[in-house]
């Protein structure tokens, strides 16, 4: 049994503080700190189990080491927000206690996101003999893991990956995000970045468009283009992967309003001088649109997010679809939660899980697919995200 300490107490600190809780003889105590400690008090409450709550400001190294000394975790999972990652690292590095995060670092003043900021830790994570998992969501997370997966039980070689991720849930607002509203606006409008032979190649903005039939009745859906970070770290650790792709849908009302927002300078992360003080337009934006935990109550629909693969097997070509689909009325149930955050928080407890637990260890920094991807698919299974594989003829699916 081990402690955990959870930063964070967003849509997604709210599932991991629930699921952890579901799991007491992995964790057995839990600490959920937040700049916001009402919003920690307002999880807690929901639990069944007694868990303690802190006030912490992610981006204040001190702070974050005094409390990892006061409870004493053997895990800090990180579920802030990517701007605070290298913070919540160098507190870890300070007092020796293994990290776990969901997305990889972003600075405020860019909109980029890429590794290198945190593989650059890998030498001082080993040295002080601890653990940093990356990326241990669902995209990134477990579609590294599924990818991982294929590649052991399913392929040769992997030449082909698309990440196919898709939310067909319906929350009934004009407009509004179902994850952290500068996050995933700064991710979408960003330029669209694809692997192929050896060479990154870039796209202008949502400019690929392609449709993709998705089963169990969701049916067909426009998917665009996009960068995602686990692109990044699967072409690393697999080189044989000749193209990676990375899709997602977006409604056509999304989008209008999107176009419009940009258009007028909302989305932007330059700073602007209103009546004396400097704001930056996307986090005013993000002021003003619904919060993404209050749309639990509302979203109804599903998710479907899988890794579409192509390869060989016994000097054949081979084609193969894993998916998994979420509900976000149950998870509601659940979790009182929407898909979208349960099915990056209850990764995040399976990746600690498998790093409490000793099915995953190791001294630096590491992705996901650099494990053994059984002990992981075994638990999605049990914990809430069932998956499921069809191998048979997709060779006609050409995006």
């Amino acid at each position: 049994m081990s402690k955990v300490l959870i930063i964070g107490a967003g849509g997604v600190g709210s599932v991991v503080a629930h699921k952890c809780a579901q799991v007491p003889e992995v964790f057995s105590d839990i600490c959920l700190a937040s700049r916001t400690v009402s919003k920690c008090e307002d999880i807690a409450a929901q639990i069944k189990r007694p868990i303690r709550t802190e006030q912490v400001d992610a981006d204040n190294v001190p702070q974050l080491v005094a409390l990892i000394r006061d409870f004493k975790p053997e895990l800090v999972i990180n579920v802030a927000l990517p701007y605070q990652d290298l913070h919540i690292m160098d507190a870890c590095l300070e007092t020796g206690v293994d990290y776990l995060d969901t997305a990889n670092y972003e600075p405020p003043d860019e909109a980029k996101f890429c590794y290198k900021w945190q593989w650059d830790y890998q030498q001082r994570f080993k040295e002080k003999g601890i653990m940093a998992l990356l990326g241990s969501g669902f995209d990134p997370g477990v579609t590294n893991v599924f990818t991982a997966w294929a590649r052991k039980k399913h392929f040769d070689e992997i030449h082909t990956l698309d990440i196919i991720d898709c939310n067909a849930g319906d929350h009934g607002q004009p407009f509004a995000t179902n994850f952290n509203p500068e996050i995933n606006i700064r991710e979408v409008t960003q330029r669209g970045k694809f692997y192929e032979n050896g060479q990154w190649r870039e796209t202008d903005p949502l400019s690929v468009c392609k449709t993709f039939d998705f089963p169990e009745g969701i049916g067909p859906k426009k998917i665009y283009l996009l960068y995602h970070e686990e692109l990044e770290s699967i072409v690393t650790h697999m080189p044989e992967i000749k193209k990676g792709r990375f899709w997602m849908t977006f409604s056509d009302n999304y989008l209008n309003h999107l176009n419009v927002l940009q258009g007028i300078g909302m989305t932007s992360i330059e700073p602007i001088n209103y009546q004396g003080q400097e704001i930056i337009p996307l986090q005013f934006l993000k002021a003003v649109l619904p919060d993404p935990g209050s749309l639990g109550p509302l979203t109804k629909g599903r998710t479907c997010i899988g890794c579409l693969i192509k390869g060989t097997k016994d000097g054949k070509d081979k084609s193969y679809y894993i998916y998994n689909i979420c509900d976000h009325e149950e998870c509601y149930r659940e979790v009182k939660s929407q898909a979208v955050s349960y099915t990056t928080g209850v990764p995040a407890m399976i990746g600690a899980m498998m790093m409490l637990t000793g099915k995953w260890r190791g001294e630096g920094v590491f992705n996901m697919e650099q494990f053994d991807p059984e002990p992981f698919m075994e638990k999605l299974n049990i914990h809430g995200l069932p998956w499921v594989e069809y191998d048979g003829d997709l060779s006609g699916i050409d995006l």
